[in-house]
């Protein structure tokens, strides 16, 4: 389930405090990944709420974040 437009605006990554785009897998996840390069985290979204616990995120791989902010729209340098 997407998350609100409205409240994706207000989030940020709690570890680097980047701003977050939201993704879909193809197989119904939601995610929410970071922007920032150095960090490269992403955080499931359940049923419209983002659980952005950094303990329970990904840290995405370098290749596997860049496809992410290319599918997003979003620069990667």
């Amino acid at each position: 389930m997407p998350i609100d437009k409205d409240l994706l605006e207000l989030l940020a990554c709690p570890e680097s405090r980047a701003p977050l785009v939201e993704l879909e897998d193809g197989q119904g996840n939601c995610w929410l990944v970071s922007t920032d390069a150095a960090t490269r985290r992403r955080y499931r979204v359940v049923g419209g709420i983002p659980n952005l616990l950094i303990d329970e995120s990904d840290v995405l791989e370098p290749d596997a974040w860049r496809a992410a902010m290319a599918a997003a729209g979003q620069p990667t340098a």
